[in-house]
């Protein structure tokens, strides 16, 4: 894939750029975590979407500050670059650097994604993704966001253990994890009723995989060298709080709401002490996604790479009574009007 410019602007409604549906007003922005970023899907979709090309440029400008600051090769130039590197080449990188990536990547497509809609009624942050949610409120500067992605990383890596997803409901997780004798294990995230990640030693997640073969349930254990979601992490917890209470926050321009909180955040809310929290308490998804439909969006899009979150969200979504607004994931879908 080579570098060039960028191809002229499509214009709505042409066969190759189909027209923004009209109904598509006051979206809401999700931010997924850790478990699904696509390097490729990113390289490849910033080389046919000018937009989505330009908002990377400038965010990764800033985020490069950072990674300079922070000992880490600069991601900008080589993400938009002739020779980008892979997802295992970034993971593989010094530690935060696929964080840095992750979170330059979401806040860049909400960039996008905003010139294009719109200013959102409201985010959802999940996990490692309420950081790029706050910063593309305003809360945090794109540095100091990036500056908190990286002070996760290093927290992360004194939380030993492993994430496994299990395609269950939470009950029949928690049936599970007792089956298996699984004690140390924990429901780490709530998706929807299909899909939950448990966290725990290694050794623990086995027994819990396990029990779910025996059972026919789907587990996949996350290619993430680290636990999270589970109260023995609380040293780490505390660690990463104490660094990023050192940034200065401002009012958010729209509102943010937390999977992990629960609830929306406030002018009140200690956020350094409420983003560690992601590190000991659990995340569910689908009571946010809920409260997030008070602002009557026309359409939630997913602020990442992937298409999980919004699997999810459609999932969450369909047990309201109400007609649920369409949920997208622009990234993962070719015809997707930019």
């Amino acid at each position: 894939m080579h570098d060039g410019p960028p191809p002229p602007p499509r214009t709505p409604g042409t066969p190759h750029a189909p027209a923004r549906p009209a109904h598509w007003r006051r979206p809401v922005h999700l931010f997924p975590g850790q478990g699904d970023f696509s390097v490729s899907t990113l390289v490849g979709s910033a080389h046919t979407t000018p937009g989505l090309r330009t908002a990377l440029r400038e965010v990764f400008e800033q985020v490069d500050t950072v990674a300079a600051e922070r000992g880490l090769p600069e991601l900008g130039p080589r993400l938009l670059g002739t020779d980008p590197p892979s997802g295992r080449a970034l993971a593989n990188a010094t530690t935060g650097t696929a964080q840095l990536a992750l979170f330059g990547a979401s806040v860049a497509i909400h960039r996008a994604l905003e010139e294009a809609y719109g200013v959102p009624s409201a985010a959802v942050g999940v996990s490692f993704g309420e950081i790029a949610a706050l910063t593309a409120a305003g809360v945090f500067t794109v540095a100091d966001g990036a500056r908190a992605a990286h002070d996760l990383a290093i927290a992360l890596t004194f939380c030993p253990g492993g994430l496994t997803a299990l395609a269950c409901s939470e009950r029949s997780a928690q049936t599970l994890m007792e089956e298996a004798g699984a004690t140390e294990a924990v429901v780490a995230v709530v998706n929807d009723e299909r899909s939950v990640v448990v966290a725990g030693p290694v050794a623990t997640l086995a027994l819990v995989e396990k029990a779910a073969a025996d059972r026919r349930v789907t587990a996949v254990r996350l290619r993430l060298p680290f636990s999270s979601h589970h109260p023995a992490l609380g040293h780490a917890a505390w660690e990463f709080a104490a660094a990023v209470r050192a940034y200065p926050r401002a009012v958010a321009r729209f509102p943010v709401h937390s999977a992990v909180a629960g609830r929306r955040y406030g002018p009140c809310d200690d956020l350094a002490a409420r983003l560690a929290d992601c590190l000991v308490r659990p995340a569910a998804v689908p009571p946010v996604l809920r409260q997030v439909l008070g602002y009557r969006p026309g359409v939630l899009f997913e602020a990442g790479t992937g298409s999980a979150l919004a699997s999810s969200a459609r999932g969450a979504l369909a047990q309201n009574l109400d007609p649920a607004p369409p949920v997208r994931a622009p990234l993962a879908e070719p015809d997707f009007p930019w």
